[in-house]
């Protein structure tokens, strides 16, 4: 043995040789003759042992259902695994396996998956003609954003939010049908598949495959297995048998032949079968599902406030300190915030079920273990173990309706212990998916409007300036200014101390204060000074696009943080610029997230020279000049939308906000030439890396002169130029209609629409949307008529505006509002005042005072509404003046103060204000 192991290195070293010298020949020959003297003498101890070579088989190493490798040991034939669940103690998770695979042990498919636009349809409520075909396309490998603009013929025209609803189902039935299939690989293995196959087939949720599994994937021993092992199982038989026919003899009797060492008494053997009763009634394969029809409308969801919780001073979750509801009722956002408060240890949370309801169902129970015998149902007060008193005179009747009183305490326990708390465990996930489910949208509608904001070139009087500058506001480390160009390229940046070093102090030395307004009047002077881009203008065609008028006034926007020192910043600024030539305007700009752009790796390749507090100021004022381009830069659950937001499953919420990001993105369309990988990253079909790339091609190769030259991109074949292609623009390049929202695929169709409709003709733009209506015309040019109407409503765009972005949704849009130093606003005309401007603040706040506010969130029950006073006030759903859909994200809104109270001070002794506004 020894030799056989000294030998083997020099062995692996002579095999890798071609040619072994005779002495190599030898050795290895001399290593050969020892390894069959150390298996012949393996041989012999294994048969000294007794194992024979088919037991040895059997002790060959093995996977357990945890994956790790298991030997048995030779000396001991090794247990077989169980093959029937009675016993379930199978610690056992099923084995990944294909959707081939599990036709074939299913026998056919489920269903939902032979038919999932009509579940689909059924779920989100939509048409299943509409359904059918998106789910076709999501099954081709086609992308949202192309689907909902490009293939309008065979979904009917859905828009994004449908198309998310069935993508989002579509994904549930992938889930719920690969755990359908691992399911049943795990019941065929424990030989219970062909009992349990039909109600495998026929679950519909992914609780009811969870319920057949249940019984097979137990970790420890239970009280009913325990029961069976003291041999008390035929005392559960012989339980149900006495409680349906004549009984001759007291339970307690019947159990006295049951005793040994470990059951010690008639009362434990009674306690063990009821056990196993128990437990073969929550076994049952429909039995949770008729428990959840039968008592989903007797459930109360309550909410108390946990004793000793510091939340009885702070009162945060007050609201919730004694709340009911019933379970249908329950809003989303209530359950969000019930389940806030529980994890700060300040609510405790529960469910309260209808005791009618229980003895109604526990009656249930009974009739089906017992065979469908109808059982009287039993109030609380009699119901429980019963007592040979109880059961009246020893007559076939009463001992009968002793056994049944037997029957009634397993099924009671079974219920308490064993159905419920899996009931309460479903009812509380069914509440979580629809909160989060509402959340999402809410979300997805709040980041819509706030990443489509208009850019400061689609504004009617600043948009055209000749830079902007970004000020990121603060007391003690003072405000970072930059400037930036029309371009977004960084002029120059400086920081400026205007204010105190401490909010509540209000004398600035005069130094300093000269300081602050030199440096500020250097920046505007430097930036009046920038030459615009006035050889073209960017938003037109460049047949179209006008030049800048030479004597046309030098310009510049201040774009100011909302953070920290943003009343005191807009007052020093309207006060130093009030009376000066130049024209300058100024706006308030939401900063959520600009300190994480300012340490992400985006903003460490873009500014590598700007220190992290300066890069915040650059971003302050990008947002500005085009909102779209610079939000797409930061991780969308860091701007600031929607309510709960970490609270929800976060997977999925960066999953639902990266669609929602991809959707505004292909909606407004990316130049092929000038924009950055992170915004080409969210164009249908293309990834970071193929970003990377298009823009690596880009810099070898020059700028795009067309939308076909994509397809010279490394890693872009036909199939992702046909997602991505309609959504890119290369504006000045041989074809004109790649400045158009039309997919290259209908080029053709589009020319010969332009040819039926000469420019010169009278109301061309109108003529041309005529045409595009026009079926007849749809089937001639041999597309669908939804393609042929986007087709002429682009054209004739084009052809009324003299832009190629006329079509852009953000024109839509209110543009910002850019304040004018030389205007400031009465406040004694009666109407709604701008409390930044006025100097108002939170405690000059009166009720009915009507106020100027833009809306920076909205959630289910109402909307935050920015006031100029550093705290948002809440406008509740029922103060909204007309439907509530109607406010959205960056709306400017006229409201009135209802009431303004402070809050006590949290942990880091800071004060909060609740302010309450109405509309009406």
């Amino acid at each position: 043995i020894s030799l056989c192991f000294a030998a083997m290195a020099p062995k692996a070293k002579a095999k890798a040789k071609v040619k072994l010298s005779p002495k190599s020949k030898a050795y290895a020959k001399e290593v050969k003759n020892a390894e069959k003297k150390v298996n012949a003498a393996l041989r012999a101890k294994a048969k000294s042992s007794g194992i024979t070579p088919k037991s040895k088989a059997k002790a060959s190493p093995r996977r357990t259902a945890a994956g790790k490798t298991a030997f048995a040991s030779p000396k001991k034939r090794p247990q077989p695994l169980p093959e029937a669940p009675s016993n379930g103690n199978l610690d056992m998770e099923p084995a990944v396996v294909t959707g081939d695979e599990a036709e074939r042990l299913l026998g056919e498919r489920s269903s939902i998956s032979k038919d999932p636009a009509a579940w689909i349809a059924k779920q989100a409520g939509l048409d299943r003609g509409r359904v059918h075909g998106a789910v076709r396309l999501f099954r081709e490998g086609n992308t949202l954003p192309f689907i909902a603009r490009y293939r309008k013929e065979q979904t009917k025209s859905m828009n994004e939010e449908e198309l998310r609803r069935v993508e989002r189902e579509l994904s549930r039935i992938d889930a719920l049908e690969d755990r359908r299939a691992k399911v049943a690989a795990g019941l065929e293995k424990c030989g219970a598949l062909s009992e349990l196959r039909r109600a495998l087939l026929g679950a519909t949720a992914l609780e009811e495959i969870e319920d057949l599994w249940a019984p097979f994937k137990s970790k420890k021993k239970t009280r009913a297995q325990i029961a069976k092992e003291r041999g008390l199982g035929p005392l559960a038989e012989q339980m149900k048998k006495f409680a349906v026919g004549p009984a001759s003899q007291q339970p307690e009797e019947v159990a006295a032949g049951f005793l040994s060492e470990d059951v010690p008494d008639s009362k434990a053997a009674l306690a063990g079968a009821r056990d196993i009763l128990a437990e073969q009634c929550a076994h049952k394969p429909d039995v949770k599902q008729k428990a959840r029809d039968a008592l989903q409308g007797a459930v109360t969801f309550v909410s108390k406030l946990k004793k000793g919780s510091d939340d009885e001073h702070q009162g945060h979750f007050k609201t919730y300190w004694d709340f009911k509801a019933p379970l249908q009722i329950i809003r989303p956002h209530q359950f969000l915030a019930m389940q806030r408060g529980e994890a700060a240890k300040s609510l405790t949370l529960s469910f309260s079920v209808k005791p009618e309801a229980v003895a109604a169902f526990i009656a249930t129970l009974v009739a089906m273990i017992l065979v469908g015998r109808k059982v009287q149902v039993r109030s609380s007060s009699t119901r429980g173990t019963p007592s040979p008193l109880r059961a009246g005179a020893r007559s076939e009747t009463g001992l009968t309706a002793h056994w049944e009183m037997e029957v009634e305490a397993a099924m009671t326990d079974s219920f308490k212990r064993l159905l419920l708390p899996a009931l309460e465990r479903d009812w509380r996930n069914r509440l979580r998916d629809q909160a989060e489910d509402q959340s999402f949208d809410t979300y997805r509608r709040n980041l819509r409007a706030k990443l489509l904001a208009p850019p400061l070139r689609l504004h009617p009087e600043w948009r055209h300036p000749n830079a902007v500058l970004g000020v990121d506001p603060a007391f003690r480390t003072g405000c970072k200014c930059a400037l930036i160009s029309d371009t977004g390229q960084v002029l120059a940046t400086k920081t400026l101390f205007p204010h105190a070093l401490w909010k509540e102090s209000s004398r600035v030395p005069e130094d300093q204060a000269k300081q602050a307004m030199a440096g500020l009047h250097e920046l505007i002077e430097l930036g009046c000074s920038v030459k615009r881009r006035n050889d073209e203008v960017s938003e037109g065609s460049p047949r179209k696009r006008r030049r800048l008028e030479e004597s046309q006034a030098a310009s510049l926007v201040c774009s100011i943080g909302n953070g920290t020192a943003s009343r005191e910043t807009e007052a020093w600024i309207r006060q130093q610029v009030r009376d000066k030539t130049w024209k300058v305007g100024y706006t308030i700009v939401d900063e959520a997230g600009a300190s994480i752009y300012s340490a992400s790796k985006i903003a460490g390749a873009e500014l590598p020279d700007l220190d992290v507090s300066m890069r915040g100021a650059v971003s302050i004022a990008r947002r500005l000049l085009d909102p779209l381009s610079e939000l797409v830069k930061i991780d969308p659950q860091s701007i600031g939308v929607g309510l709960y937001q970490h609270d929800v499953d976060q997977k999925r919420l960066a999953t639902e906000l990266r669609g929602s990001t991809a959707d505004c993105v292909n909606s407004v369309g990316v130049d092929l030439n000038t924009a950055s990988p992170a915004l080409l990253q969210h164009v249908a079909g293309l990834s970071a890396k193929l970003s990377q790339a298009v823009i690596k091609h880009r810099d070898e190769s020059g700028t795009f002169r067309s939308r076909e030259e994509l397809q010279k991109v490394r890693g872009i074949g036909p199939r992702i130029f046909q997602q991505a292609a309609g959504f890119l623009r290369v504006y000045g390049g041989s074809q004109p209609l790649d400045e158009l929202p039309i997919h290259p695929e209908s080029y053709k169709a589009a020319q010969q629409l332009q040819g039926r409709c000469s420019p010169s003709t009278a109301n061309h733009g109108q003529r041309l949307r005529q045409l595009g209506q026009d079926q007849n015309l749809a089937a001639e040019l041999g597309v669908g008529l939804e393609t042929l109407v986007d087709i002429g409503s682009a054209l004739a765009d084009a052809a009324d505006s003299g832009s190629a972005t006329a079509s852009d949704p953000r024109c839509r849009q209110q543009p910002p509002r850019i304040k004018n130093p030389s205007q400031v606003k009465a406040t004694a005309d009666g109407g709604a005042i701008d409390a930044q401007e006025a100097g108002i603040g939170v405690a000059d706040l009166k009720p009915g005072m009507l106020l100027e506010g833009v809306v920076r969130n909205v959630v289910a029950f109402g909307a935050f509404i920015d006031i100029g006073v550093e705290s948002d006030g809440l406008l509740h759903v029922s103060n909204y003046k007309g439907r509530a859909g109607t406010i959205s994200v960056n709306d400017r809104v006229e409201v009135s103060v209802l009431s303004a109270e402070v809050q006590p001070a949290n942990a880091r002794g800071k004060s909060s204000w609740r302010i309450k506004l109405s509309m009406k």
